[in-house]
């Protein structure tokens, strides 16, 4: 859980189960560049950087305040970021409610007086690899389909782990596959 340091990197994800995670890493196949170890593996709502352990507490009633329904991600199709060389996958056809979840996320937290990093349009993916020379090949497959049951927020801690402080849905596990 959460460590004992006065200042915790944060971030908002959906938090993949072990099956959907196995799938990710299918697609991490045909990628070339600094692969995301397994546990790593997640689809970022919010990055909120360093924040203080004060913080904890609001953020821990926007995560349980923030409605998640049911949805039905179809993971089929990768994409490039060119200027920070990262190779991902995410979907052709993003469903509303994922777009939604997010600006309602987006919208408690700024309420709350946070400032959550969006470099620009929301644009949610799965990050496979850093330090990627190219965009991965046509997504050849079969597309992963990840039932999301909740959101999580995550702290990065200083040894290079994810660590899910509390997720809504099914009960938070570590980040071991």
């Amino acid at each position: 859980m959460i460590t004992k340091q006065a200042v915790h990197k944060l971030f908002f994800a959906l938090w993949p189960d072990a099956e959907v995670r196995q799938a990710l890493l299918r697609l991490q196949q045909p990628v070339r560049g600094r692969l995301i170890p397994p546990e790593k593996l997640h689809l970022t709502m919010a990055f909120l950087g360093q924040q203080p352990a004060e913080a904890l507490p609001v953020l821990l009633d926007i995560l349980h305040a923030t409605h998640v329904p049911p949805l039905q991600l179809t993971v089929d199709c990768y994409g490039y970021f060119k200027r920070p060389r990262i190779a991902w996958t995410g979907m052709r056809e993003v469903p509303a409610g994922l777009l939604a979840v997010q600006g309602e996320l987006m919208a408690r937290l700024e309420a709350a007086g946070f400032s959550a990093a969006t470099h620009g349009e929301f644009k949610p993916h799965v990050t496979l690899a850093r330090e990627a020379k190219e965009t991965p090949a046509e997504f050849s497959g079969r597309p992963v389909v990840w039932n999301v049951e909740g959101l999580a927020l995550v702290e990065s801690v200083a040894d290079g782990r994810y660590l899910p402080v509390a997720k809504t849905g099914k009960p938070v596990s570590d980040t071991s596959v």
